[in-house]
């Protein structure tokens, strides 16, 4: 799938890589690449709209990672509170006139533009779904997400590491699965064995 959309992606790539032995997850190396890099070139690829990157407060690495490319780099003052205030200041930057928006994870190295483009296609405004998101092959809820506009504003009340659960509770019974190849939905790595076994697996 070629196609591009035209609705924004918020990349989160505000964590701090706890479990990752004084690593930074999001500066391994993918294909001759930090990863942040990697997935923020694939949100630029994937849509014609504006990309956001939640990033932790300057100065940090992460920003040179991403020189050159034509994206928003948005710090989070609290970011070291959790997930959801990278969700909360992401959410509060984006075009007022977006129908939709889609939220990905710095941390999924499998996922591609074919992959993001196949959860957008899945997007229709007037069937009364309110999130589209990627799954596993099995059928495992995963990323990226797409919230419809109408629930932009509950982001705003979120506080903690829930990831935005309360949101997709929110629209319980209104969310369509998109099921992607094998488990690259949900396969984060967040350790130092993570990557080896990733990289093992690779060959």
């Amino acid at each position: 799938m070629t196609a591009v959309f035209d609705f924004p992606i918020i990349v989160l790539a505000a964590g701090q890589s706890r479990r990752m032995q004084g690593r930074d997850k999001l500066l391994e190396d993918v294909d001759g690449a930090p990863l942040i890099r990697r997935q923020v070139k694939t949100a630029r690829s994937a849509t014609t709209g504006a990309v956001m990157v939640a990033l932790p407060p300057r100065p940090h690495p992460r920003y040179q990672a991403l020189d050159g490319l034509d994206v928003t780099l948005l710090s989070v003052p609290d970011a070291d509170t959790g997930m959801n205030a990278s969700l909360r200041h992401s959410f509060a930057a984006l075009p007022r006139n977006a129908p939709c928006a889609m939220v990905l994870l710095g941390d999924l190295p499998d996922l591609e533009v074919s992959d993001l483009c196949q959860v957008a296609a899945a997007v229709d405004l007037t069937s009364g779904t309110q999130i589209w998101r990627g799954a596993t092959a099995q059928g495992g809820a995963g990323h990226p997400i797409i919230f419809h506009n109408s629930l932009f504003d509950a982001f705003a009340t979120l506080h903690g590491d829930s990831g935005g659960r309360e949101v997709v509770a929110k629209a319980e019974g209104r969310v369509e699965l998109v099921p992607l190849k094998g488990a690259r939905a949900r396969a984060d790595l967040d350790t130092p064995e993570d990557w080896a076994a990733w990289r093992r697996a690779r060959g």
